[in-house]
């Protein structure tokens, strides 16, 4: 039996990268799942991918920021599912590199709509169904951006701070309804969000310097953001609520040092 066998999930930005991971993933261990993102297509291919793996997963296309498409897509999540154990709020964008001075408004508005405004919309309208049944796990994506300065831009590590803060508070605002909502931190993660960062290495010969920050010297892949995600969806994390667990090899861990360090 699967670790979530019986439980019915929505997984957001489940298009590519730690969304896709995380809803085949959830599949394979007996979950019925709804897979939501705005890029449609990508959303089918894992669809697709998890057919082939033989499992089936239920692809819908909608804005994570937009609460008129939230209500949507939960609403059909629900009636396809009978009902909602596990939502991992998972979409969120980069907003890229720009320089504090040449940053507007409207970049931080759509930064923090999707990042933060998105895992918000899923709560209000996905937890009251977990409410009335008693039991629920809530998961947001936050970043090691939201616990350090120096792992994303401006307005990105503001946000992803705001969904810790999201996660703690809203565990205590479902106090006594058997309801949990915990993040999870990743660190630097092979995605397509990330997907400049690992290029701009490869054209420059330095792969082998990606990730070197962190302790285990590597980045990290969405299976193993999936794989805690599992966790704090199933029964086994049934104590674990208003917590923010990095996954970053280490790297939020330790202060930054220069050189190698002897060991022994």
């Amino acid at each position: 039996m699967g670790r979530l066998e019986g439980k019915r999930a929505i997984v957001t930005g489940a298009g590519s990268g730690i969304g896709r991971a995380s809803a085949r993933l959830f599949a394979s261990e007996g979950a019925q799942v709804v897979a939501v993102d705005r890029n449609a297509a990508g959303v089918s291919e894992t669809a697709e991918l998890a057919r082939k793996e033989g499992f089936e997963i239920l692809a819908l296309s909608a804005d994570g920021g937009s609460e008129n498409e939230v209500v949507d897509f939960i609403g059909k999540a629900v009636a396809h599912l009978g009902g909602l154990d596990v939502l991992f709020a998972n979409a969120g964008i980069s907003g890229g590199l720009v320089p504090l001075f040449e940053q507007t408004v409207e970049h931080w508005q759509e930064v923090l709509r999707v990042n933060l405004i998105g895992p918000f919309l899923a709560i209000k309208h996905g937890a009251p169904h977990m409410v009335k049944a008693g039991a629920g796990s809530i998961i947001c994506t936050a970043s090691v951006a939201g616990l350090r300065a120096n792992a994303g831009g401006n307005p990105y590590s503001a946000s992803k701070a705001g969904v810790i803060s999201l996660v703690q508070t809203t565990a205590a605002s479902l106090y006594g309804t058997g309801v949990r909502v915990n993040a999870i931190c990743p660190g630097l993660i092979e995605t397509g969000m990330t997907k400049p960062i690992f290029d701009g290495a490869k054209e420059r010969g330095t792969e082998d310097k990606i990730g070197q920050l962190n302790p285990l010297r590597r980045p990290g892949q969405p299976h193993e953001i999936a794989a805690m995600a599992l966790f704090l969806a199933s029964d086994d994390a049934s104590y674990v609520n208003g917590q923010a667990f990095p996954v970053d090899g280490g790297l939020s861990s330790s202060l930054p040092y220069a050189g190698k360090m002897r060991v022994g």
